[in-house]
């Protein structure tokens, strides 16, 4: 368990570091490639002294939804009543789990197909063949494979072939919890770059709101995630700090390259898009896969009709809620 975790941070660590690198070759090719898509950022409401100003107060307060969010289920913890054993625990992670499901499909997935159809991107290949969904499905299927992976790994080194012990399900939620939030982690500083790179206060605006509640409802599911997974405060610790900081680091980087960076360049719009698709292919597996349909045909929920009614109206009340969120971010 100490090699994955050690693992896991050094492949979040990468990832941070090669999403910053890709932005910082924008530069060198954002000004040949973007000229006849400047004039898409040209408008009435365009003011970087005042979007400045915005991007300094989404920093602390984003900062602070997120925290709340990832948090509020590992403080639960501390009342019985919100134990994983108990039946609100799995009323949570359902509205959690429809969180999540809706980010991947409403939020992310959409995102990358704007950016991969944009008028930027020459017509060809860009718009001659859906990018978008092969690369979420391909991402969706090598989600399964790692999943598969590493359950298998862990069984056939510690004797377990069967697959139906405590120590097989941990594994399983450590997993889950791992890979679900270095999903998030992505979409988090692709989602602070493109705030933090934009001169639009009117748009900034109702985004740091929305994205507030976006981090606030996604971090709770993370949270219990991470709080199923059982781990040492140490780890939570880690998590926890890693998913409240990415969105606040992926603006102070969009601030920081917001005199080269052009969001409408053909290398960013590819590098977006790619990683929104890969986002979402992952968190769309890890909702349905690894959340819902665990949940769902687990013993519990199997035995309690009213229980299963409850946690299916609590799923699609948190997917409602983020659909709706997806208006604004």
């Amino acid at each position: 368990m100490i090699k994955l975790n050690k693992h896991f941070l050094i492949i979040l660590i990468i990832t941070i570091l090669f999403i910053s690198n890709l932005f910082r070759s924008v530069r060198a090719k954002s000004e040949e490639e973007a000229s006849e898509c400047t004039s898409l950022m040209i408008g009435p409401c365009h003011n970087r002294a005042k979007a400045q100003k915005l991007n300094y107060i989404a920093i602390g307060t984003i900062l602070i939804f997120s925290m709340v969010g990832v948090s509020l289920p590992l403080i639960c913890r501390v009342y019985p009543g919100f134990s994983p054993d108990k039946n609100i625990f799995l009323l949570i992670r359902a509205f959690a789990s429809g969180v999540i499901l809706a980010t991947g499909f409403m939020h992310v997935m959409p995102d990358s197909w704007n950016d991969l159809t944009s008028p930027c991107l020459p017509h060809n290949p860009w718009r001659n063949f859906p990018f978008t969904p092969f690369i979420v499905m391909i991402s969706a299927y090598a989600t399964m494979m790692m999943d598969s992976f590493f359950t298998a790994y862990y069984q056939i080194n510690n004797g377990d072939h069967n697959g139906d012990d405590e120590s097989s399900r941990l594994l399983k939620d450590r997993v889950v919890a791992q890979v679900l939030e270095l999903g998030i982690v992505v979409h988090s500083v692709v989602i602070g770059l493109s705030m933090g790179s934009s001169d639009n206060p009117c748009t900034i605006k109702p985004l740091i709101t929305a994205i507030c509640f976006h981090q606030l409802f996604e971090g709770m599911g993370l949270g219990g995630c991470i709080l199923q997974a059982e781990y040492g405060m140490k780890v939570k610790a880690i998590m926890v700090f890693f998913f409240s900081v990415t969105t606040p680091i992926g603006i102070v980087l969009g601030i920081v390259l917001q005199k080269v960076y052009n969001e409408n360049s053909p290398t960013a719009l590819i590098v977006v898009g790619v990683l929104n698709a890969v986002s979402a292919g992952l968190l769309i597996y890890m909702a349905l896969v690894d959340l819902l349909a665990s949940d769902f045909k687990g013993p519990k929920l199997q035995n309690n009709l009213k229980l299963q009614f409850c946690c299916c109206v609590l799923a699609f009340m948190g997917t409602a809620i983020m659909s709706f969120l997806a208006k604004w971010a």
